[in-house]
């Protein structure tokens, strides 16, 4: 097979894959911006995507009509975005994302906001920028808070797991029913969103952008979170009304909000969310490559797939191209 590897990598990835797949022909492109695991290569051409069996990366997804050859698309993103198009563009071939590879670096981003909000660290910060030595009251704790996880994914489950682990009551929402993990109490449908947020302390979303999540937290559900609840958003900015979210804040209705992704991204650096006190704002930094461990997840997941794709066996984290989703 030809293996097209169109993300960054490091000498010991290299390793890796071609211990995995030792008769194939690898072509490594050099990243369009190393700083940012999701940008295209430099240099794609179309001789290179239409020799491509196999494609490791997230290459531009209007060019994947050049590769006829292609087998296996391993993104190495935990989306798929517009990628189910493969579905039209290549329909012989398999789409597979990296779930799985990042709910370790994401779940304990959102620990450490969430902590953030609730000892109110990053209003001290503030303080200590002025001299200022005074204490801002009360604090509140993971211990014995009901929190919402909404997306119970590779992610989501991740950050039920560790509330669990510090005396939190979790309940689940996610795309359909099914068995109720040990680490969380009740699991439902989105269809019980907006009874299950006036009981909720902290509501943490951590949902792909699909028709479904666009503004699913409007004003209405805003309204509807218990008085001083922290929320945290580490899915897709367009999951949250974000004008609702700022007067939530400013009318104290909320104890704090969280967010990692913003609708657009960048934030323009005049939105007032920059300057609102209880809004901690993180520039889409909690994934990506910045925890090593993440990058060696999905390069040890797309040897897997390689060695299943060889041998005919079912590869991992396999989408349906009809959701979006990793099939079950």
């Amino acid at each position: 097979m030809n293996i097209l590897v169109c993300m960054p990598v490091k000498e010991e990835h290299i390793e890796w894959l071609r211990a995995a797949a030792p008769e194939d022909e690898f072509v490594f492109l050099e990243p369009g911006d190393t700083k940012d695991a999701f940008k295209g290569p430099k240099g794609l051409t179309d001789e290179q995507l239409a020799a491509a069996d196999v494609i490791i990366g997230n290459p531009p997804v209007d060019r994947l009509d050049k590769a006829s050859r292609l087998r296996l698309l391993q993104l190495n993103s935990a989306g798929t975005g517009d990628y189910p198009r493969l579905a039209e563009l290549q329909p012989q071939a398999a789409l597979c994302c990296a779930t799985g590879s990042y709910g370790l670096a994401i779940s304990e981003h959102m620990l450490g906001v969430l902590l953030e909000m609730m000892k109110k660290l990053a209003l001290y910060r503030d303080q200590q920028f002025a001299g200022s030595w005074n204490g801002l009251g009360f604090v509140d704790s993971i211990y014995g808070a009901n929190a919402l996880c909404v997306g119970l994914g590779d992610i989501g489950s991740a950050f039920a797991q560790r509330l669990h682990a510090l005396g939190a009551h979790v309940t689940g929402i996610r795309r359909s029913a099914g068995p109720c993990p040990e680490y969380v109490d009740a699991v439902y449908t989105a269809e019980r969103l907006d009874d299950l947020l006036p009981q909720a302390d902290i509501v943490a979303l951590s949902m792909p952008e699909t028709a479904q999540t666009r503004g699913m937290m409007g004003r209405e559900q805003l309204a509807r979170m218990k008085e001083g609840a922290y929320l945290i958003n580490v899915g897709r900015g367009s999951a949250v009304d974000q004008d609702a979210l700022l007067d939530a804040l400013r009318s104290g209705k909320l104890g704090g909000a969280a967010l990692d992704v913003t609708t657009p991204e960048p934030l323009p650096a005049d939105h007032p969310l920059w300057r609102e006190p209880l809004c901690v704002i993180t520039p889409h930094i909690s994934g990506g490559f910045r925890l090593p461990a993440t990058h060696d997840r999905i390069i040890r997941l797309a040897c897997r797939n390689l060695v299943a794709l060889r041998e005919g066996r079912p590869l991992e984290s396999r989408v349906d191209f009809q959701t979006g989703y990793r099939a079950r």
